[in-house]
């Protein structure tokens, strides 16, 4: 087998990586500015891929990990909120014209639960739950050795599970969703609201209040910090007793910055799922790590479903 291009399209950077057969260290590797809402995106990113294509013109597949919404089937990028211009945008087919290789699309959730599936935290299990926690809230699932993808390649957006149909607004629009509870965003929230109606905090509002600023508050024994995060863990707490039931994994990963402040998550999430799965058997022998891979998650996503597909 030759070389594998994996692509890592995020909101601000596009990256690309070089792979030789059965290598997780790139050959090469290269990153350009999105600039996301100039013109001109998918020249760039040409650009990057071209950055780094071998010399003896060896590669075999191209490999893409892309905010969705997204068609795996068909490599159609449906609408993404980071990239305007690219609407019902054929990214797949393009980029397979443009360099005569095999291109394979999936979102960047979707990938970074294959990539630590195969890569990462994951290695070894065949039954796999990812979850990353930051802006927003994604996902993806690893059933009997295979990525979940459904019949519209639209499966596991995990962060939009209703949790509360009367909860806040989600970023997509619509009430109640995970998203809406346990992203850093969300956290933010929920603390300026509080604020609002009069909670006493050490905090200020303003435009420098972050989940990390948060969670720095929660540590040093703010209350209403402490609260944010608690409820933040316990409506992840019923989203994940869901999922258990949808697709009984043998590990829980998470990623994403969110999940990197531990107990003050994390204690009220375990109280919340225990309490809430109808078995306890669902529980046994369930490991719940956090995610091996870091930003390269996407890379090696994309790696793998180009390994994969082929």
């Amino acid at each position: 087998m030759g070389t594998i291009i994996a692509v890592d399209i995020g909101g601000t950077h596009l990256r690309a990586a070089l792979y030789e057969p059965d290598n997780t260290k790139p050959i090469s590797h290269q990153r350009v500015e999105t600039r996301a809402n100039e013109p001109g995106v998918y020249d760039r990113l040409e650009a990057v891929i071209e950055s780094i294509w071998p010399k003896n013109n060896e590669v075999v597949a191209i490999g893409l990990a892309s905010p969705g919404p997204l068609d795996p089937h068909t490599g159609y990028i449906l609408k993404t909120p980071n990239i305007k211009e690219w609407q019902n945008f054929p990214l797949g087919p393009n980029l397979s014209k443009h360099f005569n290789v095999p291109t394979f699309l999936d979102n960047d959730a979707n990938l970074a639960a294959l990539g630590e599936w195969k890569f990462g935290a994951g290695s070894g299990h065949h039954d796999v739950l990812y979850l990353t926690i930051s802006t927003g809230v994604g996902g993806g699932v690893i059933a009997n050795d295979a990525l979940l993808q459904g019949y519209h390649g639209l499966a596991t957006e995990l962060g939009h599970v209703i949790v509360d149909p009367d909860g806040p607004i989600c970023s997509c629009g619509f009430a109640g969703h995970l998203e809406a509870f346990s992203s850093g965003p969300a956290i933010v929230k929920y603390v300026l609201e509080e604020m609002e109606f009069g909670a006493r905090s050490s905090m200020k509002r303003d435009a420098n209040l972050t989940a990390r600023v948060v969670a720095d508050a929660a540590i040093h024994g703010d209350a209403l910090a402490i609260s944010a995060y608690r409820r933040a863990g316990e409506y992840l707490g019923i989203a994940v007793a869901t999922f258990l039931h949808a697709f009984d994994p043998s590990i829980v990963i998470f990623g994403g910055g969110v999940s990197q402040v531990g107990p003050l998550l994390f204690d009220s999430f375990h109280a919340s799922l225990k309490k809430r799965v109808f078995h306890p058997r669902y529980l046994e022998n369930l490991k719940i790590e956090m995610a091996a891979l870091g930003d390269d998650a996407g890379l090696l996503g994309a790696l793998a479903l180009a390994e994969i597909s082929l």
